[in-house]
């Protein structure tokens, strides 16, 4: 199971047992969108090769208040 964890610099991740940091630049580089319109999903698909996707993605916008 992947566990992320949202603030305004980035996400903390854990994954497989592993605790790691992908900062909003990395994720921007990656994703090509500005952080806040990145979603949920696509920073879990940066994250596992093959993610379990369920309910509707949602923007980093809507996730941290």
């Amino acid at each position: 199971m992947t566990a992320l964890s949202f603030d305004e610099t980035g996400v903390d991740v854990v994954y497989e047992g592993t605790d790691f940091r992908l900062d909003k630049e990395m994720i921007e580089d990656a994703v090509g969108k500005s952080y806040p319109d990145v979603t949920d999903h696509e920073v879990l698909q940066l994250v596992d090769p093959e993610p379990s996707l369920s309910g509707e993605p949602q923007r980093i916008a809507e996730i941290i208040p």
